[in-house]
């Protein structure tokens, strides 16, 4: 086995019994990509009660799945004294509302200026691990150009508790979004698969097969006369889940220059997105927490505009 960097312990619950142990990983390491896992099960450096295992594998209840993750040459990820709007702070998570143009972890192009750069300045280094070195704390992301809501842990208890939340889609998460067109239907309900779209794989896409359940409910805030203030709620987290879902009932998010058609209006810089309200179960004490991120200013410029 190569020199690893920590391990990692994960109990498998009963309802994820008969998930392959790659796509159950998967989700419960969203930064991690599937492939990666792969890799270091055909390494061998995750373990299942001891014992090597293959990608296929079906996870059973109360199995012992250790990861070991291999060293790794990356760039130093340096504290940046970056001012932070923080809606909840303790000992084991902090939830951070994101500005917008603030990427979330450290990637090629994107080693500085990100919300790790900054957690890792104000926590002063004590945040999760078990998304490795450029991710540290982060269990869940949002769009460069997507404001709001973002949770980190400062532990990984805390952070392996979290990530078992968004696998159970038990925590709240309520985004507000103004979309092109004016929608006929006040609620509804999308439930498609989404994967990469096969003819751009910097893209998205609702699929017919090969992709991931993805569920988003939505209500009308307000009507304009050519757009639609409304909520989304995720039932899954999947990857540009509520851009793909809105622009494939017709109903693309305002600004979007990736799912929209056109020229984007009012100078917006992305797509017109806030992850507004956040909950979950507290990792030590189980008293659920609710945080409500208030609307960026642009946002709220857009809203009395468009009145």
């Amino acid at each position: 086995m190569p020199e690893v960097l920590k391990e990692f312990q994960f109990i498998v619950s009963e309802e994820s019994e008969e998930e392959r142990i790659d796509k159950y990983l998967n989700e419960l390491m969203d930064s991690v990509s599937r492939s990666y896992i792969q890799k270091l099960l055909s390494n061998g450096n995750i373990t299942v009660n001891g014992r090597n295992v293959k990608s296929n594998y079906k996870v059973r209840q109360e199995d012992d799945i250790r990861i070991f993750l291999p060293t790794a040459i990356t760039p130093d990820i340096v504290p940046e004294n970056i001012p932070l709007s923080i809606l909840y702070e303790d000992d084991d998570v902090i939830v951070v509302n994101k500005p917008k143009n603030m990427v979330v972890h450290p990637a090629p192009g994107h080693y500085n200026g990100t919300l790790v750069n900054a957690l890792l300045y104000h926590c002063a280094g004590n945040l999760s691990g078990i998304n490795g070195v450029l991710r540290p704390g982060i269990v869940h992301r949002i769009d460069k150009n997507t404001t709001g809501s973002v949770i980190a842990c400062k532990n990984d208890f805390a952070h392996a508790s979290i990530a078992q939340q968004l696998k159970e889609h038990s925590i709240v998460r309520k985004y507000h979004a103004i979309v092109c067109g004016n929608l006929k239907e006040e609620e509804g309900t999308i439930h498609t698969l989404i994967g990469r779209h096969p003819g751009d794989r910097k893209k998205m896409a609702v699929v017919k097969s090969g992709g991931k359940d993805a569920i988003t409910h939505y209500r009308v805030l307000q009507h304009f006369e050519k757009y639609t203030y409304v909520e989304c709620v995720l039932e899954t987290g999947r990857t540009h889940q509520i851009r793909v879902h809105m622009a494939s009932i017709g109903y693309p998010l305002l600004g979007d220059e990736v799912y929209g058609a056109g020229k984007v209006p009012f100078h917006l810089e992305g797509q017109c997105l806030h992850a507004k309200i956040l909950g979950f179960c507290h990792p030590s004490t189980n008293r659920y927490i609710e945080t409500d991120a208030p609307l960026p200013e642009y946002f709220e410029m857009l809203l009395h505009i468009l009145k």
